[in-house]
């Protein structure tokens, strides 16, 4: 045994200590989640009483010898249980438990015969053969090397994960983690992880760099370590394109890496030139002489939108139109529909040019001039094909156009198994025309996939609302564009007669014009858009529930959970997410079938919503739905979404979905509720800005409700300072 093995030992022992400590036979496997590792089963002990178990492991099989480490727990329907912390395999010292073991199915390519035939000629030696002899596997009467070479394998591959799963509980690590290590390092797993757990961080998706710093430091590596160092800048990046940016200057990198690891500054410098040498991070000079640092792929993104920007712009049309102005009078007056000149221009530009954004807030006509494009297409016979980055933008495309519409995810074709989107370059998309909605929700890497799959022949169309938040992830890739020159731009900025009816749309442009809309609480008549005055935060937080359970409903006939969604500046606080979600389930969902995970329960009926990609289950950051079913005895819960998606969600899965009866303006983006209720705090100082409320407000469709203190609406409206994201998307794309 390594020092470093030894040392993890004495560190579990100590954890351990606290816990019941049993010994026995696993007699029956009630269930077990092989894509999670999440089992039920029972323990046989060693005194013939028979112990029901939960927890995780690999692969259980009946009549394997178990230690194990756990704490009693109550099921209210099944009774006392022992929840597994921890457990490794005893292998058995006698022939007979040796050929139980060998033949349960526990290692593949191993079944009862081969197994007695092995344990016949090798008895109680048979585990030292297996591991320091398998070669003598061809003495045995009827083993062939085929045979012998799978054994072999089935036999390295369970230790392998067997010594890790001993290896990594003490650190926090799961079985499942364990079993994904194993696979993606092979046999040296376990000597990968001892000389360097901060490869567990770079390579291992989901296992992030607190967790393997908590297990290096544990084994003994030292603070100031380089390997620390390393994975320390990759942390600190991956962390700022959390927050939008696609690269980080290189002063700020190393003064934040230093701070946040507590080492030296030269140390990280020596970090990042390690890392660009294993070409995991690029560094690009900049005009003023400061140096950019970008994580490889993101580097990659941005350079290939410019690229294939370039591409298409620089390619004829497929669908040539030689008298674009006749053509789009012509589609016009067969539409019946009568468009502004500013309008019209904006259709004959679609027909001329290969790439063109067309932005302007709500009541602009931005929708009726996109369908009046597509049918400009259609009429000379192109394919067409719409998207947008969310579900529900695309369903509310296809509702707007009668055009079949896909989320970008879906058009692009992506594989989970593979891995990727089947659309790129090689296998583009087949359309004369691509019309993109909501552009401003795209992020860096979509657009670099999206534009990989445009065939170069083809006209493009982005529509969006550039005033509204950038994406989520990381770039500002329409503004960006826009910003470059190097498409055609149309802006609409005229708000036609029947959008200026609606107190919503009129009070949205004088916000993105720098004004506070009127904030008459007492209107006579009926409006869209209302102003509560609350500026105690705790009230201002029941007033929300309120308004949801009872006010809204009662007034407007809405429904509570599908028609009226509240949007939020902030997390924290009296009327942040974190605190209204807990409100409002109380209020709306009061259901007593749940499962707990931490601090966070999970109802029957719950509004919840995912909050990352997740590419094996076909949701993504921002989806929606309604839990249909929860399973508290398999701690197992179906959501359905939007879409008309069932989606199950294992226990260690649940950090994906959060609560949805409240939600951040910022993953409010894309979509659109009939209303929406929103608080305006001077607590949520650090968070007021312009655009912020803008997105928010553009969100309802039929009523606006904010909630709070006018001087907190005033700070945001006169706001317009932007929180800056590094990238150089314009600078790419204007250089050539």
């Amino acid at each position: 045994m390594t020092p470093m093995q030894q040392k993890s030992l004495l560190d579990a022992t100590s954890d351990v200590a606290a816990l019941v400590h049993m010994q026995g036979t696993l007699e029956r496997v009630v269930f077990h989640n092989e894509e999670n590792g999440y089992t039920v089963f029972s323990l046989k002990t060693k005194t013939g009483d028979s112990v029901a178990v939960i927890g995780h492991m690999g692969e259980p099989q009946p009549g394997v010898s178990l230690e194990i480490w756990g704490e009693w727990v109550t099921n209210p329907r099944f009774g006392r249980q022992l929840h597994m912390q921890k457990h490794q395999t005893v292998l058995p010292a006698h022939v007979e438990g040796i050929r139980h073991y060998l033949g349960s199915g526990l290692i593949h390519g191993v079944g009862p015969k081969t197994a007695e035939r092995i344990v016949d000629a090798f008895g109680a030696d048979t585990f030292k053969v297996l591991d320091h002899e398998p070669e003598r596997l061809l003495e045995v009467d009827g083993i062939g090397r085929k045979t012998a070479e799978a054994v072999r394998e089935g036999w390295g591959e369970h230790r392998g994960i067997r010594d890790l799963i001993m290896f990594l509980q003490p650190h926090g690590v799961s079985t499942s983690y364990a079993v994904r290590i194993f696979r993606f390092y092979g046999k040296h797993a376990l000597t990968v992880v001892q000389e360097n757990p901060y490869r567990l961080a770079m390579d291992i998706h989901g296992i992030g760099f607190l967790t393997a710093d908590a297990v290096a430091l544990k084994l003994g590596f030292e603070k100031d370590s380089p390997l620390r160092a390393e994975a320390g800048v990759l942390y600190v990046l991956k962390k700022v394109t959390e927050e939008g940016n696609v690269y980080y200057p290189l002063e700020l990198l190393v003064a934040k890496t230093a701070a946040d690891l507590d080492i030296m500054y030269d140390l990280v410098e020596e970090a990042i030139h390690a890392l660009k040498r294993e070409e995991r991070v690029v560094v690009e000079p900049l005009p003023d002489g400061e140096e950019a640092v970008y994580l490889a792929r993101f580097h990659a993104y941005e350079s290939g939108i410019s690229t294939y920007l370039r591409k298409i712009l620089g390619s004829p049309k497929s669908v040539a139109i030689t008298a674009p102005d006749a053509v789009v009078e012509s589609v016009v007056g067969e539409l019946g529909i009568h468009l502004a000149e500013a309008q019209l221009e904006a259709v004959r530009t679609a027909a001329r040019a290969k790439i063109m954004v067309l932005t302007g807030g709500p009541g602009t006509g931005k929708t009726t001039i996109t369908n009046a494009i597509i049918r400009v297409f259609k009429s000379l016979k192109a394919k067409v094909l719409l998207c947008a980055p969310t579900g529900r933008a695309a369903k509310r495309m296809f509702e707007t156009s009668g055009v079949e519409a896909k989320t970008i995810h879906r058009l692009l074709e992506y594989s989970p198994r593979e891995d990727g989107f089947q659309r790129n370059e090689d296998n583009p998309l087949a359309c004369g025309l691509l019309v993109v909605d909501e552009a401003s929700m795209m992020d860096t890497m979509l657009m670099f996939h999206l534009l990989k799959a445009v065939p170069l022949g083809a006209t493009v169309i982005f529509v969006g609302d550039v005033h509204q938040l950038p994406s989520v992830g990381p770039g500002n890739v329409l503004r960006d564009v826009i910003t470059s020159g190097v498409v055609d731009v149309v802006e609409l900025t005229e708000v036609f007669r029947q959008a200026q009816e609606s107190d919503i749309i009129t009070s949205a442009h004088k916000i993105n014009c720098g004004e506070v809309p009127y904030l008459d609480a007492g209107k006579e008549q009926l409006s869209d858009f209302y102003f509560i005055r609350q500026d105690d935060p705790e009230r201002c937080a029941a007033m929300v529930v309120d308004l949801v359970r009872n006010h809204i409903p009662r007034r407007f006939g809405m429904d509570r959970f599908n028609d009226i969604q509240v949007l939020t500046p902030m997390h924290k606080g009296s009327a942040g997410a974190g605190n209204l979600n807990m409100l409002l389930q109380q209020a709306l969902n009061p259901e007593t079938r749940l499962i707990k995970r931490g601090d966070r329960e999970y109802r029957l009926g719950d509004k919840v919503m995912q909050i990352r990609n997740n590419y094996d289950k076909d949701v993504f950051n921002g989806d929606i739905g309604r839990v249909c079913v929860v399973n508290p005895k398999e701690k197992e819960l179906t959501v359905r979404f939007d879409d008309e998606k069932n989606v199950i969600y294992a226990f260690n899965e649940l950090d994906e979905l959060v609560p949805a009866y409240a939600i951040s303006i910022h993953k409010s983006q894309g979509s659109e509720y009939p209303a929406v209720v929103i608080p305006v705090l001077t607590q949520h100082y650090v968070l007021l800005q312009r655009n912020l409320i803008y997105t928010g407000v553009t969100r309802g469709k039929k009523l606006v409700i904010l909630v709070g203190a006018p001087k907190a609406l005033s700070i945001a409206v006169k706001n317009n300072r932007m929180q800056k994201r590094y990238t150089r998307l314009a600078q790419r794309l204007a250089e050539h």
